[in-house]
């Protein structure tokens, strides 16, 4: 069984590690969701993470009984709902459950601090991410943004991306 904690700032380079090896590089290729014939660079860093959290933003960690970091995913309050992202699962463990598993944590995160919405943005070519979220409720809005291609701090592409967006009103609100 595992089991589900906000996390703090003594969390982020076990945090930084877990996500940049789930979404880049030769690591992330042990799961289905990686973004390595994507996108070259990292997907976050410590400050990165480390301002998120002093910002007042929610990261959820997953961890397994031997107190072992194995998901996470990041939950936003903004004007529209909370926004979802970096929703990651240790490559390994990929296809187990566990990302349903925090993707219906955020949903009851957001019901509990009030919240009916819960959105995110996907990059457009990865359509077995979409399926994904998709088979779990979420809609496509029709809406797109485009990828920061010219700001390695998101990755380096290798083609040109845009994302989608994605969301799920949420019952009990």
């Amino acid at each position: 069984m595992a089991r589900i904690e906000k996390a703090t700032l003594n969390d982020i380079p076990t945090l930084n590690e877990l996500v940049n090896s789930a979404y880049r590089g030769d690591s992330s290729r042990a799961g289905w969701t990686t973004e390595a014939d994507i996108l070259d660079g990292i997907r976050t860093s410590e400050s990165a993470l480390s301002n998120l959290i002093q910002q007042g933003h929610t990261i959820l960690l997953l961890k397994d009984l031997s107190d072992q970091l194995i998901g996470s995913v990041l939950l936003e309050f903004h004007e529209r709902g909370v926004y979802l992202g970096m929703l990651t699962v240790k490559p390994t463990l990929q296809g187990a459950g566990l990302g349903k598993l925090l993707l219906q944590a955020s949903e009851s995160w957001a019901i509990e601090q009030g919240q009916g919405v819960v959105y995110m943005t996907v990059i457009s070519v990865r359509s077995e991410l979409i399926a994904w979220y998709e088979r779990h409720g979420y809609q496509r809005t029709g809406e797109t943004a485009p990828f920061p291609m010219d700001d390695p701090s998101f990755g380096l592409p290798k083609q040109v991306l845009e994302f989608i967006y994605l969301e799920k009103q949420l019952d009990n609100c």
